[in-house]
Parts: structure tokens; sequence; C-alpha cells
């Protein structure tokens, strides 16, 4: 694993942003651990999960992390402005364009589309980081519980995420040992 320089990290999150333009997970994932190798997969997993339970976008939230573990203060600013920067410029400008042409029926259609691929892209991710983490039984018990309580029971999310934290604990402690 290398460490990259803030001139690194700031080209690497904006080509995350530029290429990932609306499911920067996948591509997210690929840059950070296949082609960049600034961490592994079970790093990136953590910092993921990490970033899930934290408030804002998930990715944003790991790029700061990522950013501060390599460059401090400094890397987590530019890790975000890589990833942001224009993104934001070009959401502007499509909304420019979008304005001229919501009314097509095809441009609607289209959105559609885009909006199946960019899930299926997100549910490749997560099968691919799943292949490849060492999971145990813990790990597939915790996550039962936790698609029990929500999917099966239709328990609130915020009360489940309370509840499942010290059981899972308990849980990962008692089978672990």
């Amino acid at each position: 694993m290398t460490t990259p320089s803030v001139k690194e990290l700031f080209l690497g999150f904006a080509k995350i942003g530029i290429l990932g333009f609306g499911g920067v997970g996948p591509l997210a994932r690929h840059i950070i651990v296949e082609e960049r190798k600034w961490l592994d997969d079970e790093e990136y997993a953590t910092v993921l999960g990490i970033g899930q339970i934290l408030p804002g976008a998930n990715t944003i939230n790991a790029c700061v992390m990522i950013g501060d573990r390599f460059q401090g203060k400094l890397g987590a600013i530019v890790c975000v402005l890589g990833i942001m920067l224009i993104p934001c410029v070009v959401v502007i400008l499509l909304a420019v364009v979008y304005d001229q042409f919501a009314s097509i029926p095809q441009v609607h259609i289209a959105l559609i589309g885009a909006s199946a691929a960019a899930a299926g892209m997100i549910l490749g991710l997560w099968l691919k980081m799943l292949s490849k983490l060492k999971n145990q039984l813990s790990d597939y018990l915790i996550i039962g519980i936790t698609i029990a309580c929500i999917a099966i029971f239709h328990l609130p999310f915020f009360p489940s995420l309370i509840a499942l934290v010290p059981i899972s604990i308990i849980i990962t402690w008692v089978l672990r040992r």
C-alpha cells in the first residue's frame, strides 16, 4: 500500500467524481482498492461501512476518512473537492439542458433506464465486496437479524440500528472467542 500525496488524492477522487457520475460506489472501490491500492478490500469495506452509518453520503464520508488517514485535514478537504467539484458543475449544466428538454417523453424513459443501471452497479459492488471478505457465522447471523427486524417485522431503521449495535457486538464477541 502506498501513501498518496495531496495531489494524488485530489486527482484520484476527481477521477471518481467525473467517471462515476451518478453512482460513484463501484468506481470508487475500483480506483481506491484495485487501481491505486490505497486500501485493501477489508479496509475499504470498513471505511465504507463507517461512512454509511454517519450522516451524509457514504462515499463522501469515506473520502473524508481516506483523505484524513493519508494527509490529515488537508487531505480530507482535497478529497471532498476532488469528488464534488466537477460533478457539481456538470449537474448545473445538465439542469440547464434538462430544463429545455424535460417535456420530451424519451428523456423520461432514458432517466428511468439510467436509474436501473445505477441500482445494478450498486448491487454488483456489494456482491463483489462480499465475495472477497472473510465472512464468518457471526456476520451472517447479524445480517439475518437485521433483515428480519427491518424487512419482516417492519421495525423502523433508527431504533433497529440502536438495538442491533450492542446485539452485534455480543454475538461477535461470543462466536469469535
